[in-house]
């Protein structure tokens, strides 16, 4: 894949999660407890991620599944469970900028730590920068809220 469409990829997904948000938490305003908007949207990307499979890989793609099934690969669907739940919670109690900036900030400190870890080399310059100045716009927009 061309470098060009793997940063419109990211660009469109990014956008894809502001909308699914948004949607998520008008959904957790018509009933009565957010676990039912969070059995919606897993549902819904189960049932595509099953037609897929089955589309593509046929009944043996379905076997090569069960065959693959571990206890622990059950931890990134928790991960996401988790991460849906807390994006919601935050697009509820603050808003969208706030909710974006703090996940944001989150995730790039953890990487770079993961990063870090794993290469067994600290962050070049310009991304330590890079995280300070997100930081920092973080922070403006939690005070902006004031």
């Amino acid at each position: 894949m061309p470098g060009y469409l793997i940063y419109l990829l990211l660009m469109a997904g990014g956008m894809a999660l502001v909308f699914q948000n948004l949607l998520l938490v008008r959904i957790t305003q018509s009933v009565s407890t957010v676990i039912i908007t969070l059995v919606f949207n897993a549902a819904t990307g189960l049932s595509i991620l099953l037609i897929s499979l089955l589309v593509r890989k046929g009944l043996g793609g379905f076997t090569e599944m069960l065959t693959a099934l571990r206890p622990w690969v059950m931890l990134p669907g928790l991960l996401g469970c988790f991460f849906v739940f807390a994006a919601m919670t935050g697009y509820q109690m603050l808003g969208a900028p706030a909710t974006i900036a703090i996940l944001l900030a989150s995730q790039l400190l953890t990487g770079l730590v993961v990063s870090a870890r794993q290469e067994q080399v600290l962050p070049d310059k310009m991304s330590i920068f890079g995280a300070v100045l997100l930081i920092a716009g973080a922070v403006l927009i939690l005070r902006g809220r004031r």
